[in-house]
């Protein structure tokens, strides 16, 4: 049996221990497939909400808490998303690494293009109104790419070592994202300007991104269960408009929705709005491919124009 030599073992010694991995807390999986991709082995990712699961409502369990107290990085949607459950679960955690303002949290929405910004009063009356813009804007992979550009930034600056590898995942992340935004854009390009209807306001970033013209919401206020009134209402406009897709959030009661496609002849689309959503959809391009390829053959199945 040979052995290293002296030399051999001065220069293993002398090596530098393998950094670890940084440690990564998501608050959602699109968060987390988003930072696999800028990440790689270099980072170590979990999420707190699964890709089923409405992330406005989230359970806050102990093992939430001890998640994130071992977290080097939490990123989170921002814009109040996760207002409901995510404080507290932060401040229990006692890591001052990921309290807001320190440099291991991320809040994912301050580079992103955010619509619906309400501009005047806000009051219960509306709903579950969001003051600070809607937080589904990952829905636009325009925003999918910033997302990912200020997940390396950060990291890069965690770990200034790696800083080399999550800028090269982070511009092969870039380029397949522009791959497949093409591949889209030709998917989507016959049906610009399709009236649709959703359920909750999860999807105006998607809508504008892919152009589809939303012309009414299952609920008549965001938060706010479907009223009898509202829902013959609704239906009215659907026939007036022609409308013939309804696109539901799988974690929304499908009895309205179908109720207004039995009247009107509409087709209801269950559509995942996160990574996870279904099991085919492991990753941020994956959505994407997953739910335009269901909505375009809904929309060749139900005769729309």
């Amino acid at each position: 049996m040979r052995f290293p030599g002296i030399a051999a073992l001065a220069v293993l010694a002398s090596a530098p221990p393998a950094l670890a991995a940084v440690n990564v807390v998501t608050t959602t999986e699109d968060l987390a497939a988003l930072t696999r991709e800028v990440g790689g082995d270099r980072v170590k990712v979990d999420s707190i909400a699964r890709g089923y699961q409405d992330p406005h409502f989230v359970e806050a369990k102990p093992s939430f808490i001890l998640k994130l107290a071992k977290a080097d990085l939490l990123v989170a949607v921002g814009r109040e998303l996760e207002i409901g459950w995510l404080p507290p679960l932060v401040q229990q955690s006692r890591n001052a690494r990921i309290q807001p303002g320190a440099d291991g949290y991320l809040d994912a929405s301050l580079t992103a293009r955010i619509l619906e910004i309400p501009t005047g009063p806000i009051t219960r009356a509306m709903g579950d109104v969001h003051p600070l813009g809607n937080p589904h804007y990952w829905l636009d992979p325009g925003n999918g790419r910033r997302i990912a550009k200020a997940i390396a930034d950060r990291l890069s600056r965690m770990a200034p070592a790696d800083a080399s590898w999550f800028a090269s995942r982070y511009a092969d992340f870039d380029k397949r994202l522009g791959e497949a935004e093409r591949r889209w854009d030709a998917l989507m390009a016959p049906y610009k300007g399709l009236k649709v209807v959703t359920y909750h306001r999860s999807w105006p970033n998607f809508t504008d991104r892919f152009g589809l013209d939303v012309i009414g919401y299952v609920e008549p206020r965001p938060g706010i269960p479907p009223s009898p009134s509202h829902t013959f209402a609704l239906m009215a406009e659907v026939k007036r408009q022609g409308v013939r897709i309804l696109l539901v959030e799988p974690y929304f009661d499908l009895k309205t929705p179908q109720s207004i496609a039995r009247e009107t002849g509409a087709k209801v689309v269950v559509m995942p709005p996160s990574v996870g959503g279904e099991k085919e959809i492991a990753d941020y391009i994956q959505l994407f491919d997953y739910d335009l390829g269901l909505l375009v053959a809904a929309i060749k199945e139900a005769g729309a124009k």
